[in-house]
């Protein structure tokens, strides 16, 4: 057992490879110190959010500390020995005691290095580790997505929005999709909390806030678990359209709220239905939306385009709108 190791890396991104050298090295010492490199002239995923898949990843342990260490080379390749001295001093100073163990993947093994010219009075540990570099799966992370570990998965999780007036197949297609791409997806959170007192024509203001809010985070959790790909029906643009049709009390506090939402969710992919598909009625879809679809859709269209959001338009039957979907996703990777 060391009393005190090393183990450092830029973790961009963060995958499986780094996971089993810092689990074999925080196993072999009383104290492990992560140091997280940040290129700062360097076109990297943010530092906190590599910082927060190393706490994530390490948080159970208890003897695992992380620190940044920082450099200004413009490139990774530049990143020479005029940076090293400097840096190894950086490390040791924020260590503030004796280095026993640094611990490096295999890839380091007979490499003139950072770590063998500066850091002659510790050990150095070769750990065995996966071939995969973050190099290699920067070039194409959905091809590598197994080695990602779930910590970082969410980062790089694309968000496809289907959306469209009722009755267009929304929530059919995204479970569909869902199940096709082998992933999850969240359903319009409004479906059960707008009948609080059994019709959506009796809804409160506080409603409308609640679904805003849970549909929001719904998505926010959804993405943990996520394949690649997570799908959403429906999100605040269409509840914004609700809020106006319905005759929100409250509405302007709760547009405020809507287009606030509006403007913090980012998707990768949106899929507006067109009405030309059948109108089912179950009993609780809107009579005056079915006699008069093509007026009620555009005016959410009239939204996308005030916020001068991307859609692509899927009509057609059901197996033409799931065709032409997959065709977008598809094209997304």
């Amino acid at each position: 057992m060391y009393n005190v190791g090393l183990y450092a890396g830029s973790f961009n991104p963060l995958h499986m490879g780094h996971v089993q050298c810092i689990i074999q090295a925080a196993n072999q010492c009383r104290k492990l110190f992560i140091f997280l490199c940040v290129g700062n002239r360097r076109n990297e995923i943010d530092k906190k959010i590599r910082y927060r898949w190393l706490y994530q990843l390490t948080k159970h342990i208890g003897n695992v500390t992380i620190r940044f260490l920082e450099d200004d080379a413009e490139t990774k390749e530049s990143y020479t020995q005029e940076f090293w001295e400097a840096d190894s001093l950086k490390v040791k100073q924020a260590i503030g005691e004796k280095i026993d163990a640094v611990f490096c993947g295999d890839d380091y093994k007979g490499k003139d290095s950072f770590y063998t010219r500066y850091y002659k009075d510790s050990k150095i540990i070769f750990l065995k580790r996966n071939e995969i570099s973050s190099t290699k799966i920067r070039e194409n992370v959905y091809k590598y997505w197994d080695y990602i570990p779930a910590v970082a998965r969410p980062y790089y999780t694309k968000k496809v929005l289907l959306l469209g007036s009722e009755s267009t197949g929304k929530s059919t297609l995204t479970i569909n999709l869902a199940n096709y791409y082998n992933t999850n997806y969240i359903e319009e959170a409004g479906r059960d909390l707008s009948e609080k007192s059994g019709t959506d024509l009796l809804m409160l203001s506080e409603d409308f806030t609640e679904i805003l809010l849970t549909h929001k985070l719904n998505e926010i959790r959804a993405l943990e678990h996520s394949n690649k790909l997570l799908f959403v029906d429906t999100d605040a643009i269409v509840t914004n359209f609700y809020m106006h049709f319905l005759q929100d009390e409250n509405i302007e506090s709760n547009e405020r709220l809507a287009q606030a939402i509006i403007l913090i969710n980012k998707y990768d992919l949106i899929l507006f239905l067109e009405p030309d598909v059948d109108f089912v009625q179950d009993g609780d879809r809107s009579v005056i939306i079915q006699n008069d679809r093509l007026k009620y859709s555009n005016e959410i269209k009239k939204i996308l385009n005030n916020t001068g959001i991307t859609y692509h338009s899927i009509s057609g039957d059901y197996q033409e709108r799931f065709q032409q979907a997959v065709s977008l996703i598809d094209g997304m990777f």
